[in-house]
């Protein structure tokens, strides 16, 4: 792998036991600070140092829930570069973290170590079934667990901030009694940022299918995002917009071109909240030929009124009112 794992930095920051016999002077080497935070953010990480690892298969090993990755969305293409470093190497040359488990269906469970888990399943059923998962045994509970998995995962690139955001809201609710506070201090991360994470998690389903992968859904969009969903007109030209956009994502995914960015989705569904597009306009007359108001209808479908003073009855403006309601094709709402 290219990059080395949280936990295996953290480990490598600790120094062993003095010997007997003094070893030769080196230059001393200033520990990263990265390194003295991911101690301080979880100490338990400093004493699997010294510990032996064992050589098992990944059939033997469940897959704990708590973690932030979710296994289901692991392929040989996401993990190419690793299937092929622990091909290289023989192995996984950072240890997963499992835990055992008495009386369960196997006899482990996987705490840290998703996709070197997944690789080397793929490469056991592809040929290669001779090559084992290296893991450390600890004993944790799952407050624990879910802090040491949280810490290797910050690291990496390819968990999208819905996973976390979603993992977080969890375990918020599992190991720190709802009181999101308590779990940024346990984590050494701001309330704030948690915050962030959590929110993303509100965003409804048709929104993220505008994006063309879960990666592209970054947490700061829900401060832009959840304002306009809580707001009944935005919300339904929100719909029509992501909509068309996923329509667009599948089409190029099928054509094989570039996918439309993050970015750009974000910038598409903001202005479509902002601007009505073409517009479709007719005079509201009344029964005695009078040009009462007018009707204006934009792309998303969506009708607005404007009415002129007159002295008609209310029961006359309504009678004027029915045929415009009546020919307007109004798109019916989505439930959810």
């Amino acid at each position: 792998m290219s990059r080395r794992s949280l936990i295996g930095e953290a480990l490598a920051s600790v120094p062993s036991e003095p010997s007997a016999t003094p070893a030769p002077e080196t230059p001393a080497t200033p520990r990263p600070n990265f390194t003295n935070k991911r101690l301080e953010a979880f100490g338990e990480a400093a004493r699997i140092v010294k510990r032996p690892t064992i050589r098992l298969k990944p059939a033997e090993c469940s897959i704990w829930a708590g973690n932030a990755r979710d296994y289901s969305m692991l392929d040989e293409f996401r993990l190419r570069s690793l299937i092929d470093s622990i091909l290289a190497e023989g192995g996984n040359r950072v240890p997963a973290v499992v835990r055992r488990t008495p009386g369960g269906p196997l006899p482990y469970e996987l705490v840290t170590g998703t996709r070197r888990h997944w690789a080397i399943s793929w490469l056991n059923a592809n040929h290669y079934p001779d090559i084992d998962l290296i893991a450390i045994i600890e004993d944790l509970d799952d407050e624990a667990a879910f802090r040491l998995a949280d810490i290797e995962n910050r690291e990496r690139e390819d968990i999208s901030d819905l996973e976390r955001g979603l993992n977080y809201k969890a375990a918020v609710d599992s190991y720190y009694g709802g009181v999101q506070l308590r779990m940024a201090e346990r984590l050494k991360i701001s309330k704030s940022q948690l915050s962030r994470y959590i929110a993303l998690t509100e965003i409804p389903p048709f929104v993220v299918s505008a994006f063309h992968s879960p990666m592209d859904l970054q947490a700061k969009y829900a401060e832009k995002l959840l304002p306009l969903l809580r707001d009944g007109t935005a919300r339904a030209k929100l719909e029509a917009a992501a909509d068309q956009i996923a329509a667009e994502q599948s089409f190029r995914r099928s054509g094989d071109e570039q996918p439309i960015t993050g970015p750009e989705v974000m910038s598409r569904l903001v202005q479509s909240t902002t601007t009505k597009g073409r517009i479709q306009r007719a005079a509201i007359v009344a029964p005695r030929g009078d040009a009462i108001g007018q009707v204006e209808k934009d792309q998303q479908k969506v009708l607005t009124l404007s009415l002129s003073p007159s002295n008609l009855t209310v029961d006359e403006i309504l009678e004027a009112l029915r045929p415009v309601i009546e020919q307007a094709k109004m798109r019916s709402p989505r439930r959810h």
